[in-house]
């Protein structure tokens, strides 16, 4: 169906509705779509730095928990087993977490 020019408007006011048109279907297609995805990105900020002070807080109390509820456990020249074990027990976290992401990429 052909766009049809009122009789009574001038190419002046065209070109300005035009160029209105021009700009606000540009803010409309961009504008609206960075800040969704600011708010996407600072949701995935918050709850990555959430997720790493908690990561960190569990750890440390593995860490006093084996150092305090073992007893004489892990006295004298054991006393380096509790960050061993804790060691190891963030290192079998970050490799699940690690295969979980990495096996999400590989399926389609």
């Amino acid at each position: 169906m052909p766009v049809r020019r009122p009789e009574n408007a001038s190419l002046a006011t065209l070109a300005t509705e035009l160029w209105d048109l021009v700009r606000a279907y540009a803010k409309q297609e961009t504008i609206e779509p960075i800040k969704g995805l600011g708010r996407f990105v600072a949701f995935g900020v918050a709850g990555s730095l959430l997720l790493g002070i908690g990561s960190v807080l569990l750890a440390l109390a593995l860490l006093r928990a084996l150092q305090t509820e073992t007893g004489s456990l892990f006295a004298g020249t054991w006393s380096f087993v509790p960050y061993l074990l804790t060691l190891v027990a963030c290192a079998i976290v970050t490799a699940t977490a690690a295969s979980a992401i990495r096996s999400k990429r590989t399926t389609p």
